[in-house]
C-alpha cells in the first residue's frame, strides 16, 4: 500500500480547481477560503509541490505534515477520579 501525504493548495479562483485532479486525488475544495485539500503519493510531493507552484491562479502550497505526527499518546488511561464522575450520571 503507497503512503500518502496531503497538500494544501491556495488558489486565486476556483474555477481553476477542477484542473488539478491530474496531479493528485482532490480531496475537499473550501469554497469560502479558496483552498483544495489534494492526496498524492509521499514519494512524489516534493515534485508535485514544485509543479503546482509553477501555476499562474496558485497562491500558496503547503504540505500537511500529519504522518510525521506521533499518534501513539503515553497517557492512555483515564483517570481514576474523572472515571467515577462519568459514572454518576447514570
Amino acid at each position: 500500500m503507497n503512503e500518502r501525504q496531503g497538500i494544501i493548495i491556495y488558489v486565486n479562483q476556483l474555477k481553476h480547481a477542477k484542473t488539478l485532479r491530474k496531479y493528485g486525488n482532490v480531496h475537499y475544495i473550501s469554497r469560502k477560503l479558496k483552498y483544495v485539500v489534494m492526496y498524492c503519493n509521499q514519494q512524489d510531493v516534493e515534485a508535485t509541490m514544485a509543479k503546482l507552484q509553477r501555476l499562474p491562479f496558485v497562491k500558496d502550497v503547503v504540505p500537511s505534515y500529519r504522518p510525521f505526527v506521533k499518534t501513539e499518546f503515553e497517557n492512555a488511561k483515564p483517570d481514576k477520579a474523572k472515571e467515577y464522575d462519568y459514572k454518576t450520571g447514570l
